[in-house]
């Protein structure tokens, strides 16, 4: 790794949309990549302080990958774009949305504000790492707000490299904010932002390191001369991510309705888990589990049980008694599925055959635990379907202690928040968020569609090339078949 810039960049471009999640947040997805330029005097150094102009309540941060041009590049092809980059870093692409009305789309003093575009402190070389395998995480205030890849990207780095540099002359130095992910908010002052980017597969792991900046409130009046802050509902809801986190309406509600149970359960795991990765949800299925009822289909909301390693003082203050497995089983009810974080420890029970009687009398959809299960043949005798990582005789006090209920967990790797949508069938159980469900499932829907249309045609004894994925001429006769439907 090298030093941050070596001098101030000629150009500052940034990138709109470019994550599947920030996508989903915004509610649009862009069919090309979007851009906006940013002055070079907007640029900062990890360390430095970000000033929210005085009079202003909305000043929102954007963690970025940075790409630095390394060689003049001039109309050339994504194939040779990544040769034209020096390296990556982390970035912020700070944003003032009160003053975006004024900007009428420009950003010139919305985000062009000196100290607005934070970079480094380090710049990892171009060439010791795959521009599809890096990390970019964002924290506020030490909480972690913002994570995700590249390997998702809407357009890749080589395509923006090579987009940009149809219509002018990227020069050495030159950078590119990448575009952020989901959960880019709003900050106050004090509060502390740090941004790392890191190639966490490639030889030595290398880093970015932390891009540290902290927010003070500014204490010039804007003068009125200027056009002044104005801050609109709509402009809330989009610097704070969504309109539930900006308070200006309750979360939406979400029922799993018959009609949504019939969609869901009509497309298998793996269809489903295709549409969540191509919105940037790689990470959702609860991975190593079998299902004591196979070819049982598992479908309800997430009511969820930690569990945390045993510890005998621990145990005997809330091992005992009415403890929070006991009241978990007591609580799952009808179109509800217990999901309980056991760290993928299988050295115990984590439940038997006598709660799981009791979350089947209760109409609780079934249970999923990425631990062991007591009692297997009496559990799989039962009509509820339980996913495990294992048989296993042992009570829970040997290597577990019941902990709290109803609370964000990880279950075979994967985050559940109570009241997400459990799906699982002999592919796997997936954990969708209740906000991307109908989008999910009526894709996944068409997707099942166009696979019946391609596998009659393989059938027929048609070549996969050009059918599998379908190429306009094959498009054209799926829309034929569709219609004959």
């Amino acid at each position: 790794m090298v030093d941050t810039l070596p001098h101030r960049p000629g150009k500052i471009i940034g990138v709109h949309i470019n994550y599947p999640a920030r996508a989903a947040e915004r509610g649009r997805t862009p069919k090309f990549p979007g851009y906006f330029l940013k002055p070079a005097t907007s640029l900062a150094a990890s360390g430095d302080s970000i000033e929210r102009p005085a009079g202003t309540e909305l000043l929102a941060f954007e963690g970025e990958i940075a790409i630095i041009i390394g060689t003049a590049a001039r109309r050339i092809d994504p194939a040779d774009a990544w040769a034209h980059v020096s390296g990556v870093t982390a970035s912020n692409d700070f944003g003032v949305y009160d003053l975006r009305l004024s900007d009428k789309g420009a950003n010139v003093r919305s985000k062009g504000g000196d100290g607005f575009t934070p970079v480094g402190p380090n710049v990892i070389p171009a060439a010791v790492v795959d521009p599809a395998a890096l990390r970019i995480r964002t924290w506020v205030n030490g909480a972690l707000v913002q994570e995700d890849s590249t390997k998702t990207l809407l357009f890749p780095f080589a395509q923006l490299v090579a987009d940009l540099s149809q219509q002018l002359t990227l020069e050495p130095g030159d950078v590119i904010l990448t575009g952020t992910p989901a959960g880019a908010s709003v900050v106050k002052p004090g509060d502390v932002v740090e941004v790392e980017v890191d190639a966490p597969t490639a030889s030595g792991a290398p880093t970015s390191g932390r891009l540290v900046t902290t927010v003070v409130e500014g204490t010039t009046a804007i003068p009125a001369f200027s056009a002044p802050p104005q801050v609109t509902d709509e402009q809330r809801a989009d610097a704070w991510g969504t309109a539930e986190a900006a308070g200006l309406v309750p979360a939406a509600v979400f029922a799993l309705t018959d009609e949504l149970k019939r969609k869901l359960n009509s497309v298998g795991t793996a269809t489903l888990s295709s549409q969540l990765r191509k919105r940037g949800y790689d990470n959702v299925s609860i991975d190593g589990l079998k299902s004591t009822k196979p070819g049982t289909r598992l479908l309800g909301r997430a009511r969820t049980l930690r569990y945390i390693a045993f510890r005998n003082d621990l145990f005997d203050s809330h091992g005992g008694g009415y403890n929070a497995q006991k009241r978990a089983f007591d609580a799952v009810g009808p179109d509800e599925v217990l999901v309980m974080e056991a760290r993928g420890e299988r050295g115990t029970g984590t439940v038997g055959d006598i709660l799981a009687l009791r979350a089947q009398v209760r109409g609780a959809a079934g249970i999923v635990t990425d631990g062991g299960v007591r009692d297997v043949v009496a559990v799989a005798a039962l009509d509820i379907p339980t996913y495990h990582a294992g048989a296993h005789p042992a009570v829970l006090g040997r290597r577990h202690v019941p902990w709290d209920t109803d609370l964000t967990i990880t279950c075979g790797g994967a985050a559940v928040q109570p009241g997400d949508v459990i799906v699982g069938d002999d592919d796997g159980v997936l954990v969708i968020p209740p906000f991307l469900v109908e989008e999910v499932v009526n894709a996944a829907i068409e997707q099942e569609l166009d696979e019946t249309f391609i596998a009659e045609q393989v059938t027929a004894g048609e070549k996969v090339d050009g059918l599998y994925p379908m190429d306009a001429s094959w498009k054209d006769r799926y829309r034929e078949w569709r219609a004959r439907q």
